[in-house]
This record gives C-alpha cells, sequence and structure tokens, in this order.
C-alpha cells in the first residue's frame, strides 16, 4: 500500500531524515520507535504532505505522491493524528467530529461513520455537546482518532498515541487501534513506549538521528534487546 524509498526530508534548517525506506502492506500495524529527535515524527508529516521531502520517493497505492499537496492526499484516503492531538479547543465533541468527514468521499456515509466513532468511544456520546478543550487528554485523543476515522481513510497515521496518557487511557486507544486493523484498517504508529509498540505491531521501524536502523516483524524486534539497549536505552 505504501513504500517508501530513501527518503530525506529537511526540516526547520536541520538534515531530519537521511536514506529511509519503509514497505507498509494492506492492512498491516507499523509501529515506528526511536529517541527523541530521531525523525519519527517528521516521517508521519512528510507521508501526509506538511514536510517537502528533499530526496527519495513515496508511493501510496501506487500513485507517486511528491507533488501531491496534503489536501489531495487526505482524499486519497490518508488520515494522520498529529502529536499533541490538535483538537479544536473551542468547539464542541460533536463540532470536532463533524470536522473529519471533509473528505468528499466520506460525507455520503458521514452519519453511519458517526455512529460507529461513538461506538468505538463511548466517552464522546457522552461529551458530544461539551468543547473539546475541556475533555481530558485521554479523551482529547480519543476525539482526535475519532476525528481521523470520520474521513474513512485506509491508512491511519498516529503520532505518539501515549503521549502524556495514564495507562488506561492508552490501553482504551490501543484496543480500539487493533480492532480497526482487524478490521482491515492499514495503521502506521509512532509510541514512545517500547515494550507495548512490540505487543500490537506486525512490524518495527527504528529510527535515530533520522536513520532507519532496524526493521522486521515484532518477533525480530523482540530478539534484538541489544539494538534497543543501544538505540532506545531499553532491552526492549
Amino acid at each position: 500500500m505504501l513504500t517508501i524509498a530513501s527518503l530525506g526530508v529537511s526540516y526547520e534548517g536541520l538534515r531530519a531524515l537521511v536514506d529511509v525506506s519503509l514497505e507498509v502492506g494492506a492492512g498491516e500495524f507499523v509501529t515506528i520507535v526511536g529517541p527523541n529527535g530521531a525523525g519519527k515524527t517528521t516521517l508521519l508529516k512528510a507521508i501526509s504532505g506538511t514536510v517537502p521531502s528533499e530526496t527519495g520517493r513515496i508511493t501510496y497505492l501506487a500513485q507517486d505522491l511528491g507533488a501531491r499537496r496534503p489536501s489531495e492526499r487526505a482524499a486519497l484516503g490518508i488520515a494522520h493524528v498529529p502529536e499533541g492531538r490538535r483538537v479544536f479547543p473551542s468547539l464542541t465533541v460533536m463540532e470536532n467530529l463533524e470536522l473529519g468527514a471533509y473528505r468528499r468521499a466520506a460525507r455520503a456515509s458521514r452519519k453511519l461513520a458517526l455512529d460507529e466513532v461513538l461506538a468505538l468511544f463511548p466517552i464522546l456520546r457522552e461529551r458530544h455537546r461539551q468543547l473539546a478543550g475541556s475533555l481530558s487528554g485521554g479523551e482529547q485523543q480519543m476525539l482526535a482518532i475519532g476525528r481521523a476515522l470520520m474521513a474513512e481513510p485506509r491508512l491511519l497515521l498516529v503520532d505518539e498515541l501515549s503521549l502524556g496518557l495514564m495507562p488506561k487511557m492508552v490501553d482504551i486507544c490501543l484496543d480500539v487501534l487493533m480492532r480497526l486493523k482487524r478490521e482491515g484498517l492499514t495503521i502506521v504508529l509512532i509510541e514512545q513506549n517500547t515494550a507495548r509498540a512490540l505487543d500490537v505491531a506486525d512490524r518495527v521501524c527504528v529510527l535515530s538521528s533520522g536513520a532507519q536502523v532496524f526493521q522486521g516483524t515484532s518477533a525480530e524486534a523482540k530478539s534484538a534487546g541489544s539494538l534497543f539497549a543501544t538505540f532506545l536505552g531499553t532491552a526492549g
């Protein structure tokens, strides 16, 4: 579904990614891990088009994304849940969700998509009239994921799912992502909790200082304890 070949990105005057290559098959759950400043967020931004690529190529559903604007990539079915959630704090939960159905292909089935999102995250139904800015961090993460799902994506990019969240909320969100994966959604997740990342992923990519230092199955990653000790400061 997604092929990244020899990707290079300079971001804010710094070389953020160097010669990164990654394959993501349809229906796969791929997790990107690495220390702070490794280039993980930049990689997702390059896929969704919010930062330009300098070198290399990104292909999605056999289409070269190089010249496509972020809105065009979204129209192809790529949804991005950014780091820090980025909900619209002065709008209600329902208004945030409705804004997610901007993609033309999603508008006709907006009611069905809304029902599915509220079934996945029942707390959002209870809070539907509440301002998004008044939600807890975990509830805002649910809202950010729900808003992305309203676009009915084929590829979901999720940046730093567990950042600042209580473990219970992380478990709820990961359980939802696993359910979506079983239903056929392709997911690329950035996760700071390495152990949890290895538990949920089909495959794992490790970045360090903008370079790819490992790519393999979750089982292979779990057996590479020395690699994780070196690049992540943990034995996995």
